[in-house]
């Protein structure tokens, strides 16, 4: 099952972020940190490779392998809402 695409946002990206990986982070510091690693928030690659899933499952396809390897937040919202945008 589809779910209707819809941009992931940074509020979701903060949840996500506590819910796959147990880092609590307050999404208008995240919003404001866009290009800051996600080291410097606490997340770790297994803890993106299990944001990665969850977004897999949500949205019923598979996300590019670039997605897991996403240093900033901005940059992983970007490919992330480019590819559930366009399909690609």
């Amino acid at each position: 099952m589809t779910t209707e695409v819809s941009e992931v946002t940074v509020e979701e990206l903060a949840a996500l972020m506590k819910k796959a990986a147990g880092v609590t982070v307050d999404p208008h510091e995240l919003a404001s940190r866009m290009d800051a690693r996600f080291a410097e928030f606490g997340l770790d690659s297994l803890g993106l490779l299990g944001i990665v899933g969850e977004l897999e499952n949500r949205y019923g396809r598979p996300l590019p392998t670039d997605a897991e390897r996403c240093k900033t937040p901005g940059d992983f919202l970007a490919l992330v809402n480019t590819t559930l945008r366009t399909g690609v």
